[in-house]
């Protein structure tokens, strides 16, 4: 098992209303949370390496990878939904 931090985080009353009303595990949702968003910050820094170092993504990379995303998104909402 990983071992916890205990933090304090301020957020706006609405938002830590809604969250208590969709989950009992509020410290569950906020983790995976910071994680999807230090996956983020991490994928946006590889890409700008990546294209520091082979140059910049072609239009065609760029459709390809957004009818990936667009596709990977929409099997996530439908597994969410379940």
């Amino acid at each position: 098992m990983s071992s916890t931090t205990r933090i304090t985080v301020t957020l706006p009353s609405e938002q830590v209303s809604e969250l208590k009303r969709l989950t009992d595990n509020v410290s569950g949702c906020v983790a995976g949370a910071v994680a999807r968003q230090m996956r983020h910050v991490l994928l946006g820094d590889d890409l700008r390496q990546y294209q520091e170092q082979e140059g910049q993504f072609s239009d065609e990379e760029l459709a390809e990878a957004r009818a990936r995303n667009s596709a990977a998104t929409a099997i996530t909402s439908e597994e969410d939904a379940a």
